[in-house]
């Protein structure tokens, strides 16, 4: 008998373990000053932009004030974004891949201090394409300054997450597949893929890409598609790419990076907005 409720009892652990929903850690990419409101909102943490919270072209008295204040706030802060400012060019014919490794080390060596652990690889003004440049060529250019980062990265445990961002704002990296194949190139831990829900459907690409590419999605952001609004705002059904999430078992962050009608109150109902349709069937 004690057998008999032995197997049972593990086989509803196992059943219970297969039917898990697998739910992620939602925030919202906003500066340091509005983490209080967002906590109160229930979201877990922020993305402030490199910029501006790392300061990489600040002294470092200048971050302190800002590490401070994030002790202060007991602030927790998941990522930074925009990380390569539009000078510091990634592609073309005259790129500046030694400056940006100078800036790289400043943003992860601050990143460690503060305990953020990604760095978004988006900045399409750094990489967007001269006209008539090499798509090819300069798929090698990223390459090679991702081939730098990732060690360096790894240094202050950091990873950097590749953010394809759709064709109506950059002309080169437009896709997950395109993200994938320079993040499969590159092989470096610390190099890893950025899965933007409002950019993969303002080009139409279709969610079961985040399933194809899933092993290499560390983090996700999210807004809806036609007015870079936050979740709800417009009613953006969101569910099949969330079905792509929870198919590959994701339990990293979503960020709600979007511009806000009416912050102080949108954050409630998109939070509650974005909950809904993950959970749903």
């Amino acid at each position: 008998m004690e057998k008999y409720i032995f197997y049972v009892s593990f086989l509803l652990i196992f059943l219970f373990a297969s039917c898990k929903v697998y739910e992620p850690t939602y925030g919202i990419c906003v500066g340091l000053s509005r983490y209080p409101i967002v906590h109160q909102a229930g979201y877990t943490y922020i993305e402030p932009t490199v910029s501006e919270f790392l300061a990489p072209d600040k002294s470092d008295s200048v971050f302190q004030i800002n590490l401070e204040e994030q002790k202060r706030l007991d602030a927790k802060i998941i990522s930074c974004v925009i990380f390569i400012p539009s000078r510091l060019r990634i592609t073309g014919p005259e790129t500046k891949h030694d400056e940006i490794m100078v800036w790289a080390e400043t943003t992860f060596s601050r990143a460690q201090k503060a305990g953020i652990p990604y760095i978004v690889l988006g900045s399409g003004g750094a990489r967007n394409l001269p006209e008539n440049f090499s798509k090819q060529e300069a798929k090698q250019q990223f390459i090679s300054l991702c081939e730098r980062l990732g060690p360096l990265a790894q240094k202050y445990n950091v990873t950097v997450v590749i953010e394809p961002l759709h064709t109506g704002v950059c002309n080169f990296i437009n896709s997950l597949r395109e993200g994938a194949e320079i993040v499969n190139t590159v092989k470096h831990p610390n190099i890893q893929l950025l899965c933007d829900i409002r950019h993969m459907m303002r080009d139409d690409e279709p969610a079961s890409e985040i399933v194809k590419y899933g092993k290499y999605i560390k983090h996700v952001h999210i807004a809806e598609k036609e007015t870079y609004s936050a979740p709800g705002t417009e009613g953006d059904d969101f569910t099949e790419y969330f079905k792509a999430l929870k198919m590959i078992k994701y339990t990293g962050c979503i960020s709600v990076e979007a511009s806000f009608d009416h912050f102080e109150t949108r954050i409630y109902s998109a939070l509650q907005y974005m909950q809904q349709q993950y959970q749903s069937k």
